[in-house]
């Protein structure tokens, strides 16, 4: 085998032989989502312009629209009854009306051929009317505690004769402190130093009673005093009215009295 010739300075070595080209980069293995915030809320945002616009056009087509009537009700009218037409509610026939306003308008008119006594005329507050009273102090109090509200008084006096009649008020919130002063005043009016007997009822009231008692009050040196009391009640008004006389009181007169001031309340 022969030697292969030697390499010379001016002989390049023999070039390599060419490389392979690198292989391609592999592909990921998946891909990267796309964003979508910003189209969703621009969808969003017009879906609900398109609501509101639409809105508006229907409020605005029908506001200009005139009203549809509505259909004829079906229930059959009732026929008034025959007979004059009702009247108007009157306030006067409202007894709370009445009572709330100038108490003395609702006393008893004083009787032809008396005289009025004009010491004892028009309004009494707690303490003018406590002293009428035997015991005013013993009053004041249980007037104060039944809630007295105002009192009007009117008197006349014909010869020996005369009458006082009291109209008293209380405030019945709590409770009925008219009912609570007329029974402490009937309660006694039995008794022998008193009227001495039970009484008689007034017609009309419920529990309205008249006493003319059974003996006159004597003291020396002055003719005897006859007496007679009415009690009763309507409302909140409580009256209170007594008979004097020098010679006996018939009961029948007593009892007229205290039907006409009954009949005011």
């Amino acid at each position: 085998m022969e030697d292969a010739p030697p390499l010379t300075a001016d002989q390049p070595p023999s070039a390599p032989p060419p490389s392979q080209p690198d292989p391609p980069e592999a592909a990921p293995a998946t891909t990267r989502p796309r964003r979508r915030g910003r189209t969703t809320l621009l969808i969003a945002c017009a879906a609900v312009l398109g609501v509101v616009a639409g809105v508006c056009t229907g409020y605005l087509v029908q506001a200009d629209r005139d009203p549809d009537p509505l259909p004829p009700l079906a229930a059959q009218t009732m026929a008034q009854a025959g007979g004059a037409a009702p009247q108007a509610y009157a306030a006067t026939g409202d007894r709370r009306t009445r009572t709330d306003g100038d108490l003395r308008k609702l006393l008893v008119r004083r009787p032809a051929g008396t005289q009025e006594a004009d010491s004892v005329q028009g309004w009494r507050d707690l303490y003018g009317y406590a002293k009428d009273y035997r015991e005013p102090d013993y009053m004041f109090r249980e007037l104060s505690t039944a809630s007295f509200r105002r009192a009007a008084v009117t008197a006349w006096k014909k010869g020996r004769s005369s009458a006082k009649v009291h109209l008293i008020q209380f405030r019945d919130a709590e409770k009925l402190g008219s009912r609570d002063f007329l029974s402490g005043q009937q309660g006694y009016m039995s008794e022998s130093k008193w009227a001495g007997n039970d009484g008689e009822p007034i017609p009309g009231s419920s529990k309205g009673r008249v006493w003319v008692f059974d003996h006159p009050h004597t003291e020396p040196g002055y003719l005897p005093l006859y007496e007679a009391r009415a009690l009763a009640t309507r409302g909140d008004i409580v009256m209170d009215i007594w008979l004097y006389d020098t010679r006996p009181i018939p009961k029948k007169s007593a009892m007229d009295l205290a039907k006409k001031q009954l009949e005011r309340l």
